[in-house]
């Protein structure tokens, strides 16, 4: 299918949180508590979280949209790495990469991997970091696709529970 990806810019916030809330509630239904992942979206991926990110030049977000209507249908966000491993000027975080269930199978994941590959380059970025929880199997085998190994570990906090996160590693 022929998504269309753009860089997202001002107003986009809203259709970035609208995704970025449901791509977190279609995966990790089922792990975390209900109760804690309205919370954590409500906070983390707010229409305001996204607008700041838009605006602020060393992150990139990347909107997903489907070719008939232009529904948000994924993402990808470059931030200033913020990760418990050893990192400096040269380095970027991939904070987020999600796409709707409905675009399985369609290459959506890997074009805005490339994006987001791209983008950091033109940034002057030599290295991608990102965390992933490490119990989720199909995430985790996607990244060592693309290119990226095992760098550290980390706990992540949504509501009361910590997770098991694995922070992967790709020299751009």
């Amino acid at each position: 299918m022929p998504w269309r990806l753009r860089r997202a810019e001002p107003g986009d916030a809203p259709a970035l949180s609208l995704v970025a809330a449901a791509t977190f509630l279609e995966t990790f239904a089922g792990i975390i508590a209900g109760p804690d992942m309205v919370h954590h979206c409500t906070i983390n991926s707010s229409p305001a979280k996204f607008e700041r990110w838009i605006a602020d030049g060393a992150c990139v977000a990347t909107l997903a949209e489907h070719p008939d209507g232009g529904a948000p249908v994924g993402y990808s966000l470059l931030v200033p790495p913020d990760l418990p491993i050893d990192t400096d000027a040269r380095d970027i975080e991939l904070r987020r990469i999600y796409a709707l269930s409905l675009t399985r199978g369609t290459g959506l994941g890997h074009r805005l991997m490339a994006i987001a590959i791209d983008e950091a380059r033109a940034l002057g970025r030599r290295r991608m970091l990102l965390g992933v929880l490490g119990i989720n199997r199909v995430a985790r085998a996607f990244y060592e696709r693309e290119g990226f190994a095992l760098a550290g570990t980390r706990q992540f906090q949504v509501g009361d529970t910590l997770y098991d996160d694995v922070v992967y590693a790709r020299s751009l």
